[in-house]
């Protein structure tokens, strides 16, 4: 057979639902990593190509496209955002045919051969964050507030073990379905639970409405929220008057001033224009996703996965988020916590996360 003369790659990233609110951002951010690739001479001399996937259909369904594409040779690689319930369907179809680059933040502990991750997990993002929020605001008592499916569920588990072991209470948990409108219920039982702080486990437009719903309800003048997934177009989309005393933390924020992401944003802004969708850390995740993707195929010489996996713990990449090492399959980066500013983001301090309990 002729040798290849593209590099293929499955995005599979949300364009429906929720989550749909951060699609355009993180298919430009691919692209533009594509495109800085190829301008290097590509992946193993080839052009690397993103066939688009909507990873905001049912699981099985994504799960079905990609394994086609896999199994009929049209694409040698998957990354992309999506949630945990797309990841576990998609990881067991993939494992051993292709290299899997997952790039949302998620429960951990995904150990699917192959499975490559850039993500933040709660031992480095949510424990410190909850750590600091809890000795400087007095945030004792945790009220969970999350979608109905695996991620908020294992992330909510997480942080009740933490917070036993820390000093601090849970006072309550509600959980709903995803694309849920009325939150009248859930913030009645946060009101009674008298909790200083709300962790946020909810998607894209879910999440928009609960920070609406929160600020009518006057909640917000006494219980800080903290988001573990409340990127610059979420926040763009609560609006200024629903976005008082919250926090997010992740390893990437657009307000963050390092030379690497003052780059990333004029390339951004040269290639796709000042109307293009505002850069987040959910975005900006699949930029990291190609990047290193294309890093772990180039280190092994190959796109076999058997022999990507041997070579991965060597790999390094440079992209917004500075200089990135694989450990045990998850990218080793710094971690941030930031508070809400009106629609922006003021990134408050690094996490320690060198205690991870």
């Amino acid at each position: 057979m002729p040798r290849p003369t593209t590099f293929d790659v499955a995005l599979v990233v949300p364009l429906r639902g929720p989550a749909g609110i951060f699609g355009p951002s993180a298919e430009l951010c691919a692209e533009l990593a594509a495109e800085q690739i190829n301008a290097s001479g590509g992946v193993l001399g080839r052009e690397l190509r993103l066939i688009p996937v909507d990873g905001g259909a049912a699981p099985q369904a994504v799960a079905d496209e990609v394994a086609a594409l896999v199994g009929s040779g049209r694409v040698e690689g998957v990354t992309g955002w999506h949630i945990s319930s797309v990841r576990q369907a998609v990881a067991p179809r993939v494992a051993g045919r292709a290299p899997y680059v997952y790039t949302a933040l998620y429960e951990g502990g995904e150990q699917t051969d192959g499975v490559f991750l850039t993500s933040e997990t709660p031992d480095v993002q949510l424990f410190p964050a909850m750590r600091l929020l809890a000795a400087e605001r007095g945030a004792r008592r945790w009220y969970v507030v999350g979608n109905d499916y695996v991620w908020p569920r294992r992330t909510a588990l997480a942080a009740r073990r933490f917070a036993a072991g820390a000093g601090l209470e849970m006072a309550g948990e509600s959980y709903v379905p995803l694309g849920t409108h009325d939150f009248t219920g859930v913030l009645r039982a946060i009101e009674r639970s008298t909790a200083d702080a709300v962790l946020m486990l909810l998607v894209g437009t879910d999440a928009v409405r609960f920070n609406r719903a929160f600020a009518r309800s006057g909640l917000a003048g006494g219980c800080l929220r903290l988001s573990t997934l409340m990127d610059e177009n979420m926040l763009l989309a609560s609006g200024a008057t629903a976005t008082a005393d919250l926090f997010s933390t992740a390893g990437f924020f657009a307000s963050m001033v390092t030379p690497e992401n003052l780059d990333f944003h004029g390339r951004y802004a040269r290639r796709f224009g000042v109307e293009a969708p505002p850069l987040g850390s959910l975005g900006e995740s699949c930029h990291e996703g190609v990047l290193l993707l294309a890093a772990l195929v180039e280190q092994a010489g190959t796109v076999d996965p058997r022999s990507i996996g041997g070579a991965a713990e060597s790999v390094s990449y440079e992209g917004p988020r500075g200089l990135l090492r694989l450990r045990q399959r998850h990218v080793n980066q710094r971690i941030y916590l930031a508070e809400a500013r009106g629609v922006e983001f003021d990134v408050v301090t690094q996490l320690d996360t060198s205690s991870r309990k």
